[in-house]
């Protein structure tokens, strides 16, 4: 009897034909070359666990980010026996937020989807909770739960405890897009939606597969493994509608006030976003996610704009009369609550979401991929005489002025000395000289920047001076506390190498400390940064701003980030004192090191305004509320 036809049998359907066909598959690199060979038959008899497993590899899926318990014990056996014949990688963790930020990391910033796997209950719902980051910035990677069996004998323990179906189905249903795997033979489609979801041209973002404990071992029979489907590949699509083209085109040539505001959505499009910046003459804003798109001393990049921004990306938003929209879905602090253009006459969007690309009035809604429609533009721009040269000339001798006075203004506030903290009793650096001076090691050696939520995010992206995307992530659009740390284990997980550098605070440190373990687990190599400020500084400083006293922002424990860190064997912990010169020698010293280093740096928070680089535009929060609704009900966009 040949292998395929022995591999299939009910004798092999245990471990003994797990093994079978992993190593059938590691043999010949693939499972696609595999079936080629005929080392595999197109029709097996497998558990659900085993198949989904097949699934994902034909979806190019074989990295795995774990934390097995008892709703998971079935596929956790597959994967160790699919790992341990070289055919999947499995990354075990500590802690289910950790481990989903992980994987957005490793999905984002390296390209490679995987799959973070939970058991039931708890560690569902954290990796749930910590998958917000994934689909805030669209990141797509499978999340996969145990979940409670489908027989109803009693309520399994960590179930929700409520007489309802599906109830952790209808929850991440409510994240994303969810299936439950109620019925094993549902795999084809659960694994279809799957890839429309994760590997979505437009927006994608994290796939939740729940799995019941009873429906893992449950066998198919006769999986015909072509029938499961590929990795999804989206035609690009242009605009069919000439003529709205050309009304774009007209309105960029009517209008000499052009700002264009690139989101995140615009990061894989740098090159034909600069010539039609050019072409158009419009004052470039952007996106604490956009940040590279064009270079830093591109004339006319106005760095970024919004509730924190700067104060050249907010004097463009503020006095241009025609917003070029491109891959941004206008959040609040992006767009000041929807008043940051109010002089907006006219929108033009591109963008292939529908909802992102209606959501201004007055809009020419140009729907499509953003390199194809650009191109479309540019293309019908030449077909249009330009009414207003002079006058746009002279608008970018403005933009231009303005962004001077930022250069400026940057220049003195990240030249401040060491200032006297009253918490730390004695001059520590200030955040922006320390960032700053991060951020410059950082473009020397070629790292990529990870940046946290809360004061250092803020006054990172103020502060980065990228040439192009993918050297600075900031988790914007989720904000979550600790997610800069987590990425750096991806690091090690990753098929290409990049050094990343995490840019984070004493409190988001605090939220995922057991990542230096998983990090040093998984062979990362990589710096995380501590600015210890040793409060929450950007809601101290948002009180202060709106009621003139902060509250419970803070506490009097000092923690010795150098002695936690050293703590755990494999970790450089540095101190990376009180000079810019010390902290230099910290991150040099960070870099040499082959593995993961940490460097403390105590900084400066105060109301003293040369500690930060300020805010400059506006949002619906708190007292301001009123005065921001009152101008969005009298804004023409």
């Amino acid at each position: 009897m040949n292998q395929s036809i022995e591999i299939t049998t009910e004798s092999l359907l245990g471990t003994k034909g797990q093994q079978a066909r992993a190593e059938a598959i590691a043999r010949f690199g693939s499972l696609e070359q595999a079936l080629v060979a005929g080392a595999l038959p197109q029709r097996l008899t497998v558990t659900l666990s085993e198949a989904l497993v097949l699934g994902l590899l034909k979806q190019g899926i074989s990295k795995y980010l774990v934390i097995l318990g008892h709703g998971s014990t079935d596929l956790g056996e597959v994967l160790r026996v699919y790992t341990q014949a070289g055919v999947t990688q499995v990354y075990n963790f500590r802690n289910e937020v950790e481990m989903a930020h992980a994987g957005t990391a490793l999905a984002w910033a390296w390209g490679e989807p995987c799959a973070v796997v939970t058991s039931i209950g708890p560690g569902a719902l954290q990796a749930m909770a910590g998958s917000l980051a994934a689909a805030c910035n669209g990141v797509g990677l499978y999340h996969i739960y145990g979940d409670e069996t489908t027989w109803g004998e009693g309520y399994n323990m960590q179930q929700i405890p409520k007489p309802q179906q599906q109830l952790y189905g209808q929850m991440t249903a409510l994240m994303g897009q969810s299936y439950v795997l109620h019925t094993p033979q549902a795999l084809r489609d659960a694994l279809r939606r799957g890839t429309q979801c994760v590997h979505h041209p437009v927006k994608p973002g994290p796939f939740y597969l729940l799995l019941p404990i009873n429906t893992q071992p449950q066998v198919i029979h006769d999986l015909h493994l072509d029938a499961l489907p590929e990795a999804l590949q989206a035609v690009r699509t242009a605009v069919a509608d000439t003529s709205t083209l050309d009304r774009a085109a007209k309105a960029l040539r009517r209008h000499a006030h052009i700002v264009m505001k690139v989101g995140g959505g615009g990061r894989a499009f740098a090159e034909p976003l600069r010539e039609l910046a050019e072409r158009c003459g419009a004052a470039v804003v952007l996106s604490p996610g956009s940040t590279g798109v064009l270079p830093d001393a591109h004339p006319q990049n106005m760095h970024v704009g919004g509730s924190k921004g700067s104060i050249s990306g907010n004097y463009a938003m503020s006095n241009a009369t025609l917003l070029l929209a491109i891959g941004t879905r206008a959040v609040c602090q992006s767009d000041c609550s929807g008043v940051g253009y109010p002089l907006v006459e006219q929108v033009i969007n591109i963008n292939a979401d529908l909802a992102d690309l209606s959501h201004y009035n007055r809009t020419l809604a140009l729907q499509g991929d953003i390199g194809v429609v650009v191109a479309q533009l540019l293309s019908a721009l030449e077909m249009v005489p330009d009414e207003q040269a002079p006058a746009r000339a002279a608008w970018r001798a403005a933009c231009a002025d303005s962004k001077a006075a930022w250069k400026g203004f940057l220049r003195e506030r990240q030249a401040v000395p060491p200032l006297f903290d009253t918490v730390w009793q004695r001059t520590v650096l200030t955040e922006p000289a320390a960032i700053k001076l991060a951020c410059d090691f950082a473009k020397s050696v070629g790292a990529i920047k990870f940046f946290d939520a809360g004061d250092v995010q803020a006054n990172g992206f103020q502060t980065v001076e990228d040439d192009a995307p993918g050297q600075t992530y900031t988790e914007t659009g989720a904000s979550y506390m600790g997610f800069a740390t987590c990425a750096v284990t991806a690091a090690g997980m990753a098929r290409t190498k990049k050094y990343p550098i995490a840019f984070t605070g004493d409190g988001s440190f605090m939220m995922n400390p057991q990542a230096l373990i998983s990090a040093v687990e998984h062979g990362a190599r990589g710096t995380i940064v501590v600015f210890d400020n040793r409060r929450m500084a950007a809601i101290s400083s948002l009180q202060h701003a709106q009621y003139g006293q902060d509250f419970r922002t803070n506490d009097a424990v000092a923690v010795d980030y150098v002695q936690l860190a050293s703590s755990v064997k494999g970790v450089l912990a540095l101190w990376g004192g009180e000079d810019t010169a010390s902290l230099l020698d910290a991150l040099k010293r960070a870099h040499a090191h082959d593995g993961l280093a940490l460097v403390h740096v105590p900084v400066y928070a105060g109301e003293r305004p040369e500690g930060g680089l300020g805010a400059y535009g506006s949002w619906n929060v708190g007292n301001w509320c009123d005065d921001v609704q009152q101008r969005y009900l009298a804004t023409l966009i």
